[in-house]
């Protein structure tokens, strides 16, 4: 299923024609729950996991084996203004560290058997300086959110979009002051790991962002193109894209939470069929999950990036899913106590 959206207005329309969850199958998949060997509850949020899982893929008692990461990269012009400890020539360095299997996702992926894509954005074409103006026009949003689409496996049965590109924790703060309000500090972090002074330049560059693009404040669509990148663009449209095919979503960190938010923003419950996998240690993401009313699943301090704590939350969703799948039910097993 290729994308069929050629601007925005068409892009909002695609998520509100969205499918929802198979509740037939969500029934059938909470009935054989309760026939587990088990007792009820016991497994806690596993149970929640495997059922809701259950709905998306219309099937009782699913399980997972072709997941896919994609990791998306893009440069940004805002970079330009000094907000990351690293230089943007970083971004297509990593590229090429993904490309040949060095970097932590790679690792992740190859743990648990994983499919992993990635796809650089134009890295020689750096968005605009959202400072001065939007980051990106309505063509080149458009675009990104077309590659993200496509970069999607129909087959696959678990996503994770995952992000690389220097000066995107700013651009993620900017999205999520314009949508959630609050000041520019609440929402900036340390990112790469600047200091107290890159803190605060990161807080002044994201008021100024918000001041040159007014349009961005509450819609979500207009803040991923004036404050957002082409890999944020990808990942919201790769998101979009895995509802199309029914297939559930993991969220990374604060920057796929951001990218994931304007979604959300454009069109109310277009993150059903996604769960948190982790809470970042970027200061913004425990607060954007928190207005997203998204439990995270991991809380290990992480702040790589790369859909890494994504990745690492398809072990997670794996087990939830052997459990009630594989697990024999009273009946099966000859074990008194089922209902």
């Amino acid at each position: 299923m290729t994308h069929t959206f050629n601007s925005l207005a068409d892009f909002e329309a695609v998520l509100k024609a969205a499918v929802g969850p198979d509740t037939q199958a969500m029934s059938a998949a909470q009935e054989r729950n309760s026939q587990l060997t088990k007792p009820p509850g016991a497994l806690g949020r596993l149970e929640d996991l495997a059922i809701w899982y259950a709905g998306w893929r219309g099937n009782a008692a699913p399980r997972i084996t072709n997941p896919q990461v994609v990791v998306f990269a893009g440069n940004h012009g805002v970079a330009a203004r000094g907000v990351s400890a690293f230089p943007a020539e970083v971004t297509a360095q990593m590229v090429l560290n993904f490309q040949h299997g060095g970097a932590a996702i790679n690792q992740l992926c190859r743990t648990f058997d994983v499919k992993l894509d990635v796809i650089a954005l134009d890295l020689e074409t750096p968005t605009a300086d959202f400072t001065t103006g939007p980051a990106m026009s309505e063509a080149e949003v458009v675009a990104a959110l077309a590659t993200g689409w496509d970069a999607v496996d129909p087959a696959a049965d678990l996503f994770v979009a995952g992000e690389m590109g220097i000066g995107n924790t700013t651009s993620g703060a900017a999205i999520c002051t314009a949508l959630f309000d609050g000041n520019p500090e609440d929402w900036v972090g340390r990112g790469t790991g600047v200091d107290d002074a890159g803190l605060a330049l990161k807080a002044q560059v994201v008021g100024e962002g918000l001041a040159a693009n007014p349009i961005s404040a509450h819609n979500g669509l207009q803040s991923l193109r004036c404050l957002g990148g082409r890999e944020l663009a990808a990942m919201a449209g790769a998101i979009a894209a895995a509802r199309a095919h029914r297939i559930p979503v993991i969220l990374d960190g604060f920057i796929c939470t951001a990218a994931a938010a304007c979604l959300e923003a454009a069109c109310k419950g277009a993150l059903d069929h996604a769960v948190a996998g982790h809470e970042s240690l970027e200061s913004g993401h425990a607060r954007i999950l928190s207005a997203l009313g998204k439990q995270p699943l991991l809380s290990l301090g992480l702040r790589l990036g790369e859909g890494s704590g994504g990745a690492l939350a398809v072990g997670v969703m794996k087990a939830a899913l052997e459990c009630h799948s594989g697990m024999a039910t009273f009946a099966e097993a000859g074990v008194a106590g089922g209902a």
